[in-house]
């Protein structure tokens, strides 16, 4: 998982003094194409099947950072497709319903493809963060 140049500005930003940095919902966005450090949460490529959207979190749905990485305590599940199709190959976490900035992002181990009556979901411990 990579953090975002605003991601990484904010943060810095907040440890040296200069600007605080007030903790965000995070939203997990399904991407069909690889975000970038410079993307915002209007220009990553995201899902558009009928019906999808972005899931809020909370801090609950996470286990503490520990030993280099966190993952989902729990199932983030995603809206079942009504129509249309898509191949996710990527997820990003960001800070707004639509919009918004990007946070952090990553590949899937496995594309994932969404159609008519599938609902993605990532499993609980599947979706880590990472950082080094």
């Amino acid at each position: 998982m990579t953090a975002s140049d605003y991601a990484e500005a904010a943060l810095a930003d907040h440890i040296l003094g200069k600007t605080a940095y007030t903790m965000p919902t995070a939203y997990v966005a399904l991407c069909t194409a690889g975000p970038s450090d410079t993307d915002t949460g209007s220009t990553i490529t995201e899902a558009d099947y009928t019906s999808y959207a972005r899931v809020s979190t909370a801090g609950s749905d996470w286990n503490a950072y520990a030993s280099g990485e966190s993952d989902n305590a729990n199932a983030i599940t995603f809206p079942k497709c009504t129509g249309g199709t898509n191949t996710i190959t990527h997820f990003a976490i960001v800070d707004a319903s639509s919009a918004g900035n990007l946070l952090l992002y990553g590949a899937l181990d496995s594309s994932l493809a969404v159609s008519n009556n599938i609902t993605p979901e990532f499993a609980a411990g599947t979706l880590t963060v990472t950082a080094d």
